[in-house]
């Protein structure tokens, strides 16, 4: 049996975490992320050498995008015990993802301060989007949505006392190590290769390329977004808030039952498939 996880603080008994969950505009933030996360060299080496192909999101990205979504459902949405199941699946692929002599940095995917970078992209990710909806994130329930983000990194092997104790330390956290962040030729490559979709097949790649560029390219912080070698004008960022505020607008009337059906329904997937016995990742 899995062993029990470290349980972060509960948040208020009114917290609802479906409220900040997009869905109309979930997936705007889907790829941005996935280059913030591999920005830190330790993650990006880590995903370009990996030999688990199983997970490699340029050659079967419906499965990726399955494992991704589970573990964001069973983070914020699981049980204790789900939690625990689903870290021991994952553990069995990272167990393999390691630097080898020649790797240009040293990596290892049970490295706790990677595993925190990709929690905190993921916190930051989900805050992002929020704001861009709905504005600026305030009060009480902002940290109480904070503290409840400690989950995705508490799932794998981050301890809650590594997850900063307050938003004012976050963003300390995030300004740090977002600064530091490297995309090299190597793996800028990739990235570019997952922002022009080229995982899927070709009559999409003409459809919905140059969109998704776009896309990404709004979603990125400037820095990150130079380094990706992506054009961004005041124009398209007047574009984009508009849209998302009006995406907003929307996702505001949906009920918190709508909100929590994307990633319920990934979590009704792990329950699936461990009442049959079948892979979780």
């Amino acid at each position: 049996m899995p062993r029990p996880l470290p349980v972060p603080p509960e948040p208020p008994a009114d917290f609802e975490v479906a409220a900040f969950l997009p869905v109309l505009a979930g997936g705007l933030a889907a790829a941005p992320n996935v280059i913030l996360q591999l920005a830190a060299p330790g993650v990006g080496y880590g995903v370009l050498e990996s030999t688990v192909h199983s997970g490699n999101v340029m050659i079967h990205p419906i499965k990726r995008l399955r494992t991704t979504m589970t573990y964001l459902a069973v983070a914020l949405l699981g049980t204790d015990e789900e939690r625990a199941a689903y870290r021991e699946a994952v553990n069995t692929s990272h167990r393999q993802v390691r630097s080898t002599a020649s790797s240009p940095v040293k990596y290892n995917a049970f490295d706790v301060r990677l595993q925190l970078w990709v929690a905190a992209c993921l916190y930051w990710g989900l805050a992002d989007l929020h704001e861009r909806l709905h504005g600026p994130m305030d009060g009480p329930e902002a940290d109480a949505f904070y503290q409840y983000a400690a989950r995705l990194g508490t799932t794998l092997q981050v301890r809650p006392d590594m997850w900063p104790p307050d938003r004012a330390a976050f963003d300390r956290y995030w300004s740090e190590n977002l600064a530091a962040t490297t995309v090299s030729p190597a793996v800028r490559a990739y990235l570019r290769d997952l922002v022009d979709l080229k995982m899927l097949p070709l009559p999409v790649q003409l459809l919905l390329s140059r969109p998704h560029r776009y896309l990404v390219a709004g979603m990125l912080p400037p820095h990150v977004r130079d380094q990706m070698g992506l054009r961004w004008t005041p124009r398209d960022e007047w574009l984009l808030s508009r849209t998302l505020r009006l995406l907003g607008h929307v996702d505001n009337a949906l009920p918190y039952s709508v909100r929590r059906l994307p990633l319920g329904i990934y979590l009704s997937d792990l329950r699936f498939r461990r009442k049959h016995g079948l892979p979780l990742v």
